[in-house]
């Protein structure tokens, strides 16, 4: 059987499995369907973080970039995304101990246990715990491709899986044409800057209340000041409007807390105008091709808006798709792993309330060997922190080393204002050589 240890994903979380690797000595291989590290992160490379550098950076990755000699921003400092990916996960994937082990352009479309869909159990001579995972993998060439692993570590995140506009969590009428026109757009698109000529001047309908449709908001308000046509429309689909302030100045980030407090205020100012309990139902791309009409409820009367982009930021949510064949079970509510999801489930805690986890609330009872980390593990759940990403790969890393004491030695820590960081962890000075601080080839 395979010591390879298969980790799918080379964004923040990947990577930071990848170091922890490397410091054990274990096996590894990463599978990144992109031509290049931190893909995601590169599709938001315009937005600066609300969390610092400090909660941005793992421990095992510090250690490895302080041994090769590479020097990290301050920890105070407020990275964007370019900024996290220059001074920090690219030369993090450039080591020669991470980068001889990473595979790009490979699409990974499913993982299966060899031999087995869902239903086989395998045999007595070869039951399905004991067959190693079979990584089903597409090259840029199209070709594909069929490795073993021993052990997944899924950090595939969610980015690429946005939640679509409607309320009912399915697109409505219309959305798949607009966004085909480039009339609607996903995510945090760069209105400002490198998109600036789609939306200047524009009528534009936000569509969402977490942090992502804030900072659309606020960078459309900045677009404003250059672009004084440019009129925005943000639609919230609770009536209330006082939640998304966060934790304002109480905030332990205070940028996060910044975000709803302006935002809110750009909106009581009349800069933003402010649609309450929005529910679309159907967007029409105008018979000229370049504007929009949207149809639904601001509450409990039917209301249609012309403008002319939307941006859906309505969150994101994991796919599921590719672990089908595996026996995987996921919260019914959040689509996190069972025993995380109590603790994450935004109707029940604020991040705040979240309890240390790691590899005891990530492993799958059915599939062992198999661990979601990252964006992904939290399924639906918006509170997910890059920093307990680490912490869970750490943890998982351990498991998979047999250190098992260190795996369950979480040091998640969550303070009262509802903000995730996890507590400082030195890594002592490189490990002899029998404890495996270079890694090995895969």
């Amino acid at each position: 059987m395979t010591d390879t240890i298969a980790v799918l994903g080379a964004g923040p979380v990947g990577l930071a499995a990848a170091a922890e690797l490397t410091l054990r000595g274990l096996p590894f291989r990463i599978y990144e369907r992109a031509g290049h590290p931190a893909a995601s992160v590169a599709d938001w490379r315009h937005v600066r973080l609300f969390s610092p550098m400090g909660l941005n950076v793992a421990p095992a990755a510090r250690h490895l970039l302080d041994r090769a000699g590479v020097a990290l921003p301050d920890d105070e400092f407020l990275p964007t995304g370019a900024s996290l990916i220059d001074d920090y996960l690219a030369p993090l994937a450039a080591l020669p101990a991470i980068a001889r082990h990473l595979t790009l352009d490979a699409t990974v479309e499913a993982v299966t246990r060899a031999g087995l869909d869902r239903v086989s159990g395998g045999d007595a001579a070869a039951p399905r715990a004991s067959r190693p995972f079979m990584i089903h993998w597409r090259d840029a060439g199209g070709i594909r491709h069929v490795d073993p692993a021993r052990a997944v570590i899924d950090a595939t995140g969610c980015w690429g899986n946005p939640s679509p506009a409607g309320v009912d969590g399915l697109p409505v009428a219309g959305e798949d044409i607009a966004g085909a026109a480039g009339l609607l757009a996903t995510g945090i698109p760069d209105v400002a800057g490198r998109d600036r000529a789609g939306y200047a001047g524009r009528r534009v309908l936000v569509i969402g209340g977490g942090h992502s449709a804030m900072t659309v908001v606020l960078e459309l308000l900045r677009l404003r000041d250059t672009a004084p046509r440019t009129r925005i429309l943000w639609a919230l689909r609770r009536r209330d409007a006082g939640r998304i302030a966060g934790g304002g100045t109480a905030d332990g980030l205070p940028a996060r807390g910044a975000l709803g407090s302006d935002a809110l205020a750009a909106a009581a100012g009349g800069r933003v105008t402010l649609l309450h309990g929005f529910a679309a139902s159907a967007i029409t791309v105008a018979g000229d091709g370049t504007s929009l009409l949207i149809d639904g409820h601001e509450g409990d009367t039917a209301t249609r808006l012309a403008v002319d982009r939307v941006v859906v930021a309505t969150g994101l949510r994991p796919d599921l798709s590719l672990t089908r064949e595996l026996r995987l079970s996921h919260d019914p509510v959040v689509e996190a792993p069972p025993a995380l999801a109590p603790l994450i489930d935004p109707n029940l805690h604020s991040c705040g309330s979240v309890p240390p986890h790691g590899v005891a609330e990530l492993h799958a009872p059915a599939e062992p060997g198999y661990y979601v980390a990252g964006g992904k593990s939290y399924g639906r759940a918006p509170t997910f922190l890059m920093a307990t990403g680490y912490e869970q790969v750490r943890s998982v890393v351990a498991e998979l080393a047999g250190d098992h004491a260190a795996a369950r030695d979480v040091r998640l820590v969550l303070p009262e204002t509802g903000v995730c960081s996890t507590a400082p962890r030195r890594i002592a000075d490189p490990r002899p050589a029998a404890a495996g601080c270079c890694g090995s080839a895969a």
